[in-house]
């Protein structure tokens, strides 16, 4: 699927009424001020809303209720800007976690209709049975129990007829609104409404293409080849397309259940459970830099002799290996709440600039890592959350990778989790051993090696364009074509200290010319005599000697002897 970004003019009848519902929740004021006071009903014109520059405690509800009767489309970007705080700030995500992506099931002969144009053949050819009552509705699609003619138990994910051109219209229409906000709102041009709509698109349409969710899935099993510990679905590629998907049936239990019941009846292992969960984590972050990016309890689920089994593969995260290794030596320090080290750190993953206050911010982490001292830091996931939520990026104009909130909300999300099947679950001791694994990989001799083969085409091209730099830097720099730029600093000090400098050595050069000149003279006994001796020679040696004396006291007086 395309980005949807052009300049035609949006469906006037959706935005009425997009219009008309931010007006009915008192966002009337932010209507006019993009210029959009016309479009509204008479009836909404004229209704005080809220002034865009002091919302009140209540605009966070109202803006979910404003997402959450929109539909499907507003409902996913409201989940999605849950995940990060760093653009919305923590109130308002934690109020988009609440939105429920979950409607009312569609009909059966749409589903029916769906898949046979997908699969191209009819229901009953590729199924030998297929439940009408669904086991789950959303509003991207809804999940149906079947059984292929192999006998094959499976679950059925169809898309909702019509999605595709419903989320295409809405996200033009919100590139539409999020530029007029940008122009016509100054205020707002730090939230980048632009680009958080573009990022939104990306994701959304990743989901709703099921070929990808596949291809996820395909990669996410490799990860655990041979892992006893973590099942991944079978995906039956023949009877899947971009808006059908046929898998495995997990015949378990969600963890969501298992959190919830009272422990009286389990027939898990909560512990292991917990201790397992976090392991598959590390090991798909850290390891591999390939994540489930969704740790929702009901997207857990648990099989016989406690293996943990993942299903929705549709948000993935990705991390490269440079990043993992930043990412686990940032842990370290984290760990040890060794807070100049998690400054250095952050300078140099770029996420802080080298010219920041190091003082201000050292005591701004300081009082962050407050709550962590004396006691041993189990959950390093509360660290970064607390890290970009925070004041201080606000503060020091920090802007987080998307990559790193999104990571330390999947890995808050996991160690809460394993927190509540575990009392006694220390996330950073399960972590410890992936990131030393990661660490000894980075120090390793051998990695060098890999590098150069990594890179060789780079030294290549570097051998073949440096002797030719060479040669045209020595030509221009002999035919004076060289143009050097300077910036100095201090320059007005180094300027005093040279012309002390000067003068000292100019009164060294009079004060010898003095004494030569009086020397010679006293050698002529011509002239003026004064106790034998010619007065213009003494007077030259007088001269001489007070000068001298001045010397020496302006080199004492500055220490420099």
């Amino acid at each position: 699927m395309s980005m949807i970004h052009d300049d035609t003019l949006p469906d006037l009848k959706r935005l009425t009424e997009i219009l008309r519902i931010l007006a009915k929740y008192e966002f009337g004021s932010v209507v006019e001020k993009i210029g959009l006071k016309n479009q509204l009903p008479l009836s909404e014109r004229f209704k005080k809303g809220s002034s865009i520059d002091e919302f009140d405690s209540s605009v966070s509800e109202r803006l979910r209720m404003v997402l959450e009767e929109l539909g499907t489309t507003f409902i996913k970007l409201g989940q999605i800007l849950s995940t990060r705080p760093d653009l919305v700030g923590e109130e308002l995500a934690q109020e988009f976690s609440k939105l429920q992506d979950s409607t009312p099931a569609f009909e059966f002969e749409k589903i029916k209709s769906v898949i046979e144009e997908q699969l191209k053949s009819p229901l009953d050819e590729v199924f030998s049975k297929f439940n009408e009552v669904p086991l789950a509705s959303a509003s991207v699609g809804q999940v149906h129990q079947a059984v292929l003619k192999n006998k094959s138990n499976v679950a059925v994910k169809v898309q909702r007829p019509g999605l595709e051109r419903q989320v295409n219209q809405d996200i033009r229409l919100m590139h539409y609104l999020a530029d007029l906000i940008d122009r016509r709102i100054p205020k707002w041009k730090y939230y980048n409404l632009p680009g958080i709509v573009d990022e939104f698109e990306r994701s959304i349409l990743k989901e709703m293409d099921y070929g990808q969710e596949s291809r996820n899935s395909k990669r996410f099993k490799e990860i655990f080849k041979g892992d006893r510990t973590v099942y991944v679905p079978k995906i039956y590629n023949e009877h899947s397309t971009t808006k059908v998907l046929t898998m495995e049936f997990i015949d378990g239990v969600k963890v969501r259940d298992i959190m919830e019941s009272d422990g009286s009846e389990d027939k898990f292992n909560r512990k292991l459970i917990a201790k397992r969960g976090a392991e598959s984590y590390f090991k798909q972050i850290l390891i591999h830099g390939f994540f489930h990016a969704d740790p929702h309890p009901s997207n857990i689920y648990v099989l016989k002799h406690n293996i943990i089994c993942f299903l929705d593969f549709g948000m993935m995260g990705s991390i490269d290996e440079e990043s993992r290794e930043d990412l686990a030596e940032l842990f370290i320090f984290i760990i040890n709440n060794d807070v100049n080290g998690i400054i250095n750190q952050l300078i140099y993953m770029g996420i802080l600039s080298e010219s920041v206050d190091r003082k201000s911010i050292k005591y701004d982490l300081m009082d962050l890592m407050d709550k962590y001292i004396g006691t041993e830091i189990k959950q390093v996931g509360n660290v970064l959350q607390d890290l970009s939520s925070s004041n201080i990026l606000e503060k020091y104009q920090i802007k987080f990778p998307k990559e790193f909130v999104l990571l330390s909300r999947v890995i808050t999300m996991m160690e809460d989790t394993g927190q509540k099947l575990d009392p006694e679950f220390n996330g950073v001791e399960i972590a410890k051993p992936f990131v030393k694994k990661l660490l000894v990989r980075k120090l390793n001799p051998a990695r060098l090696l890999d590098f150069i083969g990594e890179n060789i085409f780079e030294f290549e091209h570097l051998m073949k364009i440096f002797p030719r730099s060479i040669s045209k830097t020595l030509m221009k720099l002999e035919e004076g074509k060289i143009n050097i730029e300077m910036e100095h600093k201090n320059l007005d000090i180094i300027s005093g200290s040279l012309d002390r400098i000067t003068n000292r050595i100019s009164l060294a050069l009079i004060i010898s010319a003095l004494i030569i000149g009086s020397s010679l003279i006293m050698q002529t006994n011509k002239g003026i005599l004064l106790l034998g001796f010619p007065f213009l020679g003494i007077i030259g040696f007088v001269i001489s000697a007070v000068l001298g004396m001045a010397l020496v006291i302006s080199i004492l007086r500055y220490r420099q002897i």
